[in-house]
Parts: C-alpha cells; structure tokens; sequence
C-alpha cells in the first residue's frame, strides 16, 4: 500500500498553540487529487493511567467543557515542544497529583484521527505511585481526586464513567496489560 502525499499545505486559522487549522491538497495513491483536505494541527499528549503501591488507581471526576456532566479522567497532558512523551508523563503525573512512580510502562502511541490530525496520543501505566509533594495543578476545571480499587475501575469503564475516548482507551490498555 501507498501512502498519501502532501503536494500543499495552507494555514487557515491559527488560535495558537492548542489548535491551527490547515487546508491540504493531497493525492491519493491511484494519482486523484483533493484540493480541500482539512487539517487539524494539536499538540501531542500523555495520559497517564496510575497505581499506587496499594493496588489503587488514581483518578479525577472533573468537568470539561465538551462533556455532559462529569466524568471520571486520568492524568493528562499536552507535551512541551520538544518534551519525550515519558517526561511529560512523569511531569503530568507530579503536577496533577504530587506522585511520582517506581516504574512506567509504555502503552504505545495512537494517532488521534487517521485522517485529520489533531495530534498523537501517548498513554502510559505507572506503578507504584506515591506522593512526594504538593498538586501543582493549573487546570481550569474542578477536579476531585479519587483512588479506586481494580474492581471500581473496571465497573467504571464498563459503565461509561470515562467520557472522553483518550481516558477510556488508556484505562483500558492498561487493564488489560496488568492481565
């Protein structure tokens, strides 16, 4: 299989950091071309699914601005130009909860929409997660932190708690890593 090729890229809105949209002409491999392919240019980020050396998953019922309600969440987010994705994970997890971990699994790396961009997702699984300070929290959202044992997880993903498909992913990578 061919990839498609980029043959023009033009910016065209740019809200800074968080989001530019682009409009791409591309041609596909049998040689068509589309003039008005929209693009969606977003930082990459990390989710972060924790455990504690109890056995406890750390993890927030918040509000977002795109969700109905609240929602359960994991750690998360966006990368610092030229941050890895590890670090990030590492720096995400000491700000939103004042924890680090012993030892970090990579869950991969996933394309958050396979034809419009919108960046790259990278979750992680941290084990034994333990405070060593203070939430240097910044988020706009209010946020409840929450431990739960294997079994109120697994319900919770079951039921739809995690509202938004980057924390349910991660929630369930992880799981099913840990067998």
């Amino acid at each position: 299989m061919q990839p498609w090729h980029t043959r023009t890229r033009e910016r065209v809105i740019d809200f800074g950091k968080f989001l530019t949209v682009e409009r791409h002409t591309i041609e596909l491999p049998d040689g068509r071309v589309i003039d008005d392919w929209p693009w969606l240019v977003m930082p990459d980020y990390v989710n972060v699914v924790a455990i504690t050396p109890d056995d406890r998953f750390l993890c927030f019922r918040q509000t977002k601005y795109a969700v109905d309600g609240t929602s359960l969440a994991v750690v998360g987010g966006y990368l610092e130009p030229g941050e890895a994705p590890l670090a990030a994970a590492q720096r995400e997890l000491r700000e939103e909860t004042g924890c680090v971990a012993d030892e970090w699994i990579d869950l991969g790396c996933y394309a958050v929409d396979a034809n419009r961009g919108a960046g790259t997702a990278y979750p992680f699984l941290a084990r034994q997660a333990h405070r060593v300070g203070d939430i240097i929290a910044d988020d706009l959202e209010q946020q409840e932190l929450l431990l739960l044992n294997r079994d109120q997880i697994e319900q919770a993903l079951r039921r739809g708690d995690f509202k938004v498909m980057p924390w349910a992913l991660a929630v369930a990578l992880a799981l099913q890593r840990l067998g």
